[in-house]
């Protein structure tokens, strides 16, 4: 599985309409609000490359309401679930 993440600037009072227009995108498995920088932040899981270029040129680009957008590649998934899986091998089974 493909990830990348979405940082996405609205129009004043488009967040919410940009953000339900984002989450009906085949491809977008999340869309959170966030502070600072940006106003949205879009999850994007994809099985292909090619479907990933689909998702952020088609999809995210003619989304009505967004004014910027910066895709970042994920390279390796770090959770509590992994870590716990992880260490645990090591932290435990000694005893």
């Amino acid at each position: 599985m493909i990830t990348a993440i979405t940082t996405v600037s609205c129009e004043v009072g488009k967040v919410h309409e940009v953000a339900q227009a984002l989450v009906d995108c085949p491809g977008i498995a999340e869309v959170y609000s966030v502070s600072g920088e940006y106003d949205l932040l879009a999850i994007i899981r994809v099985k292909e490359y090619d479907e990933l270029a689909e998702v952020v040129a088609g999809s995210v680009g003619s989304v009505k309401g967004i004014t910027k957008t910066q895709t970042h590649m994920a390279f390796r998934c770090y959770s509590k679930q992994n870590m716990e899986r992880m260490w645990g091998e090591f932290i435990g089974d000694g005893e």
